[in-house]
């Protein structure tokens, strides 16, 4: 889930892979696999995210994926998360249409 938080994270600034990855200091393709969920964006470059984007962390931990089935708190905090990402994906997606992409 993190990995799509982060992929619109970026598509919402309308920023390309390569620009990310220019101002994250890290390959294209890396970003490339971060999006995909292949590979797991480190503390240190969410810590890059935040600063890109000027948001704290913990906003972008909201998506982490870890949960506790035990405890409501997490499983409402996970349900929430899914449901702002599927919105979020759906403006998106709208907003991809508008752009003839």
């Amino acid at each position: 889930m993190l990995h799509r938080a982060l992929k619109l994270l970026r598509s919402y600034h309308r920023l390309t892979q390569q620009q990310l990855a220019d101002r994250l200091e890290i390959s294209n393709t890396y970003l490339s696999e971060i999006e995909k969920g292949s590979k797991t964006a480190s503390m240190e470059l969410l810590g890059k995210y935040a600063t890109v984007f000027s948001i704290p962390v913990s906003s972008i931990l909201l998506f982490s994926e870890r949960i506790d089935a035990d405890k409501p708190s997490d499983r409402i905090r996970f349900s929430a998360s899914q449901k702002i990402l599927k919105l979020l994906e759906w403006i998106d997606e709208g907003e991809a249409v508008g752009r003839g992409a």
